[in-house]
Order: structure tokens, then sequence, then C-alpha cells
């Protein structure tokens, strides 16, 4: 629940930060769930969250964190920063997992994201709704003028599009490489024999 290893808990125990409700004869610790809940997360950081979609975006990425950074300094906020690259329709990557683990744990104050697709395509609301119920704030450095639902639909179906392709392309260009490989396989064997 907390994330954190139990030489922390024996600190805590020690310096009086957290007292276990009960302790059995063999040392195990039991604490209050309201306890727990409450602990000061005050030194907990803000996470700086920047995502590209891919490598020839790289300086984007950069230009993106240097700004979110920028931002966080100015406030005199303690930031984390988690990059990502590719797509904002890949729900496996790694900083994205790392995000929400640190949001499911309550280990980080506030999000900041430069604009809302930077996080997720599809999903981002989900993801703005844990961040409420663990009374993480959420910070959008670029919310500008909102687009229209027409704008926002082109938009969400122009990317299924491009992730769509490259998958399909991708797989192609896997069995071709094969295909190429076995070809010059069998050339060589030819021009041995």
């Amino acid at each position: 629940m907390l994330g954190t290893t139990p030489g922390t808990l024996r600190k805590w125990e020690k310096t009086g930060e957290l007292l276990p409700h009960r302790k059995t004869a063999g040392g195990t610790r039991y604490y209050e769930v309201s306890e727990l809940l409450s602990l000061n997360t005050s030194d907990a950081p803000t996470i700086c969250y920047a995502r590209v979609s891919s490598h020839d975006q790289k300086e984007d990425l950069k230009r993106q964190q240097t700004m979110l950074e920028s931002y966080c300094s100015a406030k005199g906020w303690r930031t984390e920063t988690i990059k990502d690259l590719g797509s904002g329709m890949n729900y496996k990557k790694r900083g994205i997992n790392k995000l929400l683990e640190m949001i499911l744990r309550k280990q980080m104050k506030r999000l900041v994201i430069t604009h809302k697709d930077r996080l997720l395509r599809f999903g981002s609301e989900l993801v703005f709704s844990l961040c409420e119920l663990q009374g993480i704030e959420i910070v959008i450095i670029h919310k500008g003028e909102q687009p229209s639902f027409e704008e926002e639909l082109a938009k969400d179906v122009l990317e299924i599009i491009t992730v769509f392709s490259a998958r399909l392309y991708g797989s192609r260009s896997h069995k071709n490489k094969k295909l190429i490989e076995d070809l010059n396989r069998v050339a060589s064997n030819v021009k041995s024999s």
C-alpha cells in the first residue's frame, strides 16, 4: 500500500512517525488503514511526464522535458521526470506503467504534462480519475483552445489508422526479411553445390 520496505517501517516506528496498531511476538506489525492513508506526502515528488510517438521526435521530447522541468522549478517543486517513446495508444510503455504504479501507491504529489494527449491518446480521463481518487493534483501546462468534437474525432481516427498501418507494414517487413534470408540461404547453397 505504501510501497516502503520493512526497514523503513522499523525506522518510522523508532522515530515515532508511524506506530503499529499491534505487534505480534514474531515481530509482525499491523497498522490502522486510516493512519496509513493520512501519512504526510509532502516530500513526494512532482512527476513530469513527457512522451513522443517516434524516434524522429526525440528533439521534441527534450523540449517537453525542459519545459516541464522549468515550469516546476519556477514553482519550487521537487521533480522526477518520466519519459516515454511510443504511440499514445500503447499501454505497455515502461514509463506509463511506472507512472500508473506511482499513482496507485500515492508516491507523487502532482502530475505535470504539457498537453493532455501527451499522456495517452485514449484513456487519459481514467488516469486523471485515478489521480483525483488518490488526491494527486494534475497540471496541464498548455490547455489552450479545446478542439471541437469533430477535430478531436478526426485526430483519433488518424491516430488509429497510423498505429494499425505501422503494425501491418511492420509485420510484412518482418515476413519479407525472413523471405530474403531464406532466398539468400538457398542461393548460397546453389553456388556451393
